[in-house]
């Protein structure tokens, strides 16, 4: 699409030159002989940049540019004056214009203005898109779920976002520990700042230590320059300590001082250096037990982190989530893969639905990509699922077995479905989205189970 430009002003002849030297350059020039007229054509169409007189009435060039910033942050204005003064140049500079020329000008001064200006746009288009895919990314939209109790946890993100508290998210591994972290970090007001990560599992002790706090030259052999270390790196924005259950006793002792005094010091310093950042941490063990039992977490350290607990549940406890789960990687799979599947068949989505994830939502994800990559046809069928799944050899005992032995699969899948209308009020229309299957299917499965959608007012059971 080509550039659009708005050229003002009240001199016929100045304002008709400069549009046709910028018509013959490629641009998409529209012309205006004052800053009323001109505030219309803002007001109706999208412009890339303005390039308008000081010296206009009764709409002078200073308050169209006022106007035009309200009306499109983004737009670049250039202002243009045959009695430029110094004074007039530095309000238009406060006041956001690109730029501030005298007439009379060559043509290449003005176009070489022009395309600054427009490049200048250009970049700031750019950095406002990436801000917003990091928004998507380090926000509320990447976790998928309407079970009861991820809505829980959902319901007071935005509260705990808007804290500077420390927050320790517990929960095995896969259920999304991190993205919870990113979450909170992408609605904090440190969203503009950076969001760094590490694992405490990940590393030996001393390696651990050196990526946490940096280190200054000389500090051991090898040390050839200072480094920064990643609690350093996350000034101003959020460190994430992963498997934070995993810290030696050696690295609890230090980052409880970075908790407690905010500051951190490299290896080989005597300097301590401020710095301004949120921890959120996370683990998979039960730190009140390492803590009273166990004796290998500081107890001072757990209260340290522990002002603010949010707990993510397994995926066997939120099996409602596991339809929309599994479409939602379908769809991010299929376009990474550039598959082109349609969806699960019935009986397919029934297995993954009644399997005990123990890798939760991590091992959904990868089962999903493996499916995309291998499936042979443009549905996904039961053979096009791991081994495992057939057999549903891992199959959680609180979803397989009752008090008179194991569960057959049909009575998982009745036992599911009433779920379902239970929750959704008998509303059969999102029941059926639910569980990923047609209500023509629904139907078919509540007769053959002799399930009745009764008890609920008729708009409920109406889509």
């Amino acid at each position: 699409m080509a550039t659009k430009i708005l050229v003002t002003d009240d001199e016929p002849g100045m304002r008709r030159s400069l549009a046709m030297m910028l018509r013959r350059e490629g641009y998409v020039v529209v012309e205006a002989s004052g800053g009323e007229e001109a505030i219309d054509h803002l007001a109706k169409d999208v412009f890339e940049l303005v390039i308008a007189d000081l010296k206009m009435e009764p709409v002078s060039g200073l308050d169209l540019l006022r106007q035009a910033k309200q009306m499109s942050p983004y737009v670049e204005v250039i202002l243009m004056t045959a009695f430029g003064t110094i004074a007039s140049a530095v309000e238009a500079m406060k006041l956001g214009a690109f730029d501030f020329i005298t007439k009379p000008f060559q043509a290449e001064e003005i176009l070489l203005r022009v395309h600054n200006a427009l490049e200048k746009r250009r970049l700031k288009n750019e950095v406002h898109l990436l801000r917003t895919e990091a928004k998507s990314t380090f926000g509320f939209e990447g976790i998928i779920g309407q079970s009861e109790k991820i809505r829980e946890v959902l319901s007071i993100l935005p509260r705990v976002a808007q804290t500077e508290s420390t927050v320790l998210i517990t929960g095995e591994s896969g259920t999304g520990k991190e993205l919870i972290a990113k979450a909170i970090h992408g609605a904090s007001r440190r969203a503009d700042g950076p969001f760094v990560s590490v694992s405490c599992a990940a590393f030996p002790e001393q390696l651990l230590e050196n990526e946490l706090f940096g280190h200054v030259k000389g500090a051991f052999t090898g040390a050839l320059a200072a480094r920064k270390g990643l609690l350093e790196e996350s000034h101003g924005g959020t460190f994430f300590l992963d498997e934070i259950g995993e810290a030696t006793p050696a690295i609890q002792a230090k980052l409880l001082r970075v908790l407690e005094d905010r500051s951190i010091r490299r290896l080989g310093d005597n300097r301590s250096i401020p710095i301004d950042l949120r921890i959120t941490a996370a683990t998979n063990l039960d730190l009140e037990v390492a803590v009273k039992k166990e004796k290998t977490f500081r107890e001072d350290l757990f209260y340290r982190l522990n002002v603010i607990r949010l707990h993510l549940p397994p995926l066997r406890e939120r099996i409602e989530d596991i339809p929309l789960l599994a479409r939602h990687f379908l769809a991010l799979h299929c376009h990474r893969l550039q598959r082109n599947l349609t969806g699960f068949s019935p009986d397919a989505l029934k297995i993954v639905t009644t399997y005990s994830f123990p890798g939760n939502v991590r091992e959904l994800s990868n089962v999903v990509e493996q499916t995309v990559a291998l499936a042979a046809g443009p549905v996904i069928e039961p053979n096009d699922l791991p081994e495992s799944f057939l057999h549903n050899e891992t199959k959680d005992v609180s979803l397989a077995s009752s008090r008179d032995g194991p569960k057959s699969l049909a009575a998982v899948e009745r036992d599911l479905i009433l779920e379902r209308i239970q929750a959704r009020r008998g509303n059969l229309g999102l029941v059926a989205t639910d569980l990923g299957i047609s209500r023509t299917t629904l139907w078919r499965r509540m007769k053959e189970y002799q399930i009745h959608a009764l008890g609920f007012e008729r708009s409920d059971v109406s889509e």
